[in-house]
């Protein structure tokens, strides 16, 4: 469950876009994010929220303001840095799943494991079961990924973001391609591992019965925080 422990923080962030012309499109944006806790971005297209999204992921840092992540400031870092924060405390799960068709659905999930190098390939193999058990797919693991129905991939893509145990899920429309059943799926999935094993979700959405079930919704405007 949500505690007081303090995963993310942003201060007065700003940011401009300058093709064609300069136009701000996040003003002002402060608030805070604990550990544990279901959070969702809501607002009209054009609001912000995935911009906002790519900030705090760390993939844009293009922008005015402070971002924390952990304690630790993110301002002014190294590519090098920022690209180790991501793959140790950041897994990502996005629209379309971005799976490997041609690999299994272990070695998917093996993947951004295997890049972070801290555990054998066998004790990555393990965790990737772990993981897929978790999310009910385990008889599905040596399948090829384009073998699986949507929700399935999108599932498969959701225990890859999970396979170097993230203080932090970032999702940009997880369920914007699945059904009703399956997005109910991915629902739940998320707040068990926020509820459950105390990871911190946060997640841009256009769906306002997801947002309105998960732990606390940020509204976005025009780039500015209004609810």
């Amino acid at each position: 469950m949500k505690s007081n422990e303090l995963v993310l923080k942003t201060q007065n962030i700003e940011k401009y876009f300058y093709d064609p012309i300069q136009f701000k499109v996040l003003d002002n944006v402060s608030f805070e994010v604990y550990k544990g806790e279901f959070l969702t971005l809501v607002g009209k297209s054009g609001s912000g929220k995935s911009t906002l999204l790519y900030c705090l992921s760390t993939m844009d840092t293009k922008f005015n303001g402070d971002l924390e992540i952990l304690g630790e400031k993110i301002n002014g870092k190294k590519i090098d840095d920022l690209a180790e924060i991501r793959n140790q405390h950041i897994g990502f799960v996005f629209q379309f799943h971005y799976l490997l068709p041609e690999f299994s659905c272990l070695k998917n999930v093996m993947l951004p494991a295997l890049k972070l190098g801290k555990y054998t390939y066998e004790e990555v193999e393990e965790k990737a079961y772990q993981k897929l058990d978790i999310l009910g797919l385990r008889d599905q693991a040596l399948k090829p990924a384009s073998k699986l129905s949507g929700g399935q991939q999108q599932r498969v893509s959701i225990a890859r973001a999970m396979i170097n145990n993230p203080q932090i899920i970032m999702c940009d429309e997880p369920t914007g391609n699945l059904d009703s059943k399956n997005t109910n799926i991915v629902f739940d999935i998320f707040k068990q591992l926020a509820h459950d094993f105390n990871q911190t979700i946060i997640a841009v959405t256009h769906d306002n019965d997801f947002a309105a079930n998960s732990d606390r919704t940020i509204e976005l405007a025009d780039g500015r925080v209004i609810n």
